[in-house]
C-alpha cells in the first residue's frame, strides 16, 4: 500500500497524483485554525529539504464542513492526521471525526518538530484518543527520542492500531552569504534521502518490539527503497519529499516495487514484510530461486 506523507500533497490541487495512491493522508488538522510559522518555510539542502510550515490548517470545523466533503469526492480512502496541545484536544478531534464515514483511519501526529510539543506523553494521548473513537489509530512518532521502541510499545499498549514511522527530524540550514538561518523559525523538519537509514532503523526496531502494522516513510524515492521498508517491517510506505520533484512518484514507485518483487520471486508486498528479520537470522540473501 502506498500513501503520501501528511502535508506533502494537496489532493484537491493535484487529484491525478492522489489517484496514484492507495489512500490519501491529509495535512494535520487541529481544533482551531492555525496560520502556521512565519516565512521562510522551505529550504532545499544538498540531500533533502527543511520545512517549517507549522501545521497551517483551517481547523476542524472548516475541515469537516468544506475540505473533507471535497476530498471524499475523489473516491480515495482518507486518513486524517490530527494534532493538538493536550490529550483532551486529541480526544476532541477523534470525537469529531468518529461519525464521519469518509475517514477510514486517524493518524495521531505526536511528533511535529515545527510546533511546541503537546502536553502529555504518547501513551496518554493515544489512550485519550482510543476512548473517543473506534476508528483505527496510527501513532506518528519521531526517531529523535532516546528509546523509540519503548515509546512505540507504550502507544501500542494504550490502544494504537499501528505506527507511522518516522516524522521529520529537526535540522538547520544557514545562508551561505549571511551565515544566518534560512528558515524564518530558524530550525525545521528535515526530510529526504538522508533520512532513510534513520527511518529504516526505526521501522526495524519497532516492528520487532511491537508487532504492529507500520507505515514506513523517510527518504523513499524508488521501488528499491520501498522494498527495504517492507523488509524492515512495514506493511505500507508513504511518499513525502519525492512528491515535490516527481508527481508521478506513486505510480513509478509501485511499478518499480513490483519489478523488485518479481526479481526476487516474492509473490506480493505482504510477503516481503519483515524479511530483513528472517534474513538476519539465516544470513541468506532473498533472491529468486
Amino acid at each position: 500500500m502506498i500513501l503520501n506523507a501528511s502535508g506533502c500533497l494537496d489532493a484537491l490541487s493535484a487529484p491525478e497524483v492522489a489517484h496514484g495512491l492507495d489512500a490519501f493522508v491529509t495535512k494535520t488538522v487541529t481544533p482551531e485554525p492555525r496560520a502556521g510559522n512565519r516565512p521562510v518555510r522551505i529550504a532545499e539542502t544538498d540531500h533533502g529539504m527543511l520545512n517549517s510550515i507549522g501545521l497551517q490548517n483551517p481547523g476542524i470545523d472548516r475541515f469537516l464542513d468544506s475540505v473533507l466533503p471535497c476530498l471524499a469526492e475523489l473516491g480515495i480512502p482518507i486518513w486524517t492526521s490530527v494534532g493538538g496541545a493536550s490529550p483532551e484536544e486529541y480526544a476532541h478531534m477523534c470525537e469529531r471525526l468518529d461519525g464521519r464515514r469518509e475517514v477510514v483511519t486517524i493518524e495521531l501526529n505526536l511528533s511535529c518538530p515545527n510546533v511546541a510539543s503537546p502536553d502529555g506523553d504518547a501513551a496518554e494521548i493515544v489512550a485519550a484518543a482510543r476512548a473517543a473513537t473506534d476508528r483505527p489509530l496510527y501513532a506518528k512518532l519521531s526517531a529523535a527520542v532516546p528509546d523509540l521502541p519503548a515509546v512505540a510499545r507504550a502507544a501500542r499498549d494504550a490502544g494504537a492500531d499501528g505506527l507511522s514511522l518516522v516524522n521529520t527530524v529537526r535540522g538547520l540550514a544557514l545562508d551561505e552569504r549571511t551565515l544566518t538561518p534560512r528558515l524564518g523559525r530558524e530550525v525545521g523538519g528535515y526530510s529526504g534521502p538522508a533520512l532513510k537509514p534513520i527511518a529504516l532503523a526505526a521501522v526495524f526496531a519497532c516492528y520487532r518490539e511491537t508487532g504492529l502494522p507500520i507505515v514506513g516513510m523517510g527518504g523513499i524515492s524508488g521501488g528499491s527503497d520501498a522494498l527495504e521498508f517492507l523488509a524492515a517491517g512495514a506493511v505500507a510506505v508513504a511518499l513525502g519529499t519525492v512528491l515535490f520533484a516527481d508527481p508521478e512518484a506513486p505510480r513509478r514507485v509501485r511499478r518499480e516495487l513490483d519489478e523488485q518483487l518479481r526479481e526476487r520471486g516474492i509473490a506480493s508486498p505482504a510477503q516481503a514484510t519483515g524479511i530483513a528479520h528472517i534474513a538476519r537470522t539465516s544470513r541468506a540473501p532473498v533472491v529468486a530461486a
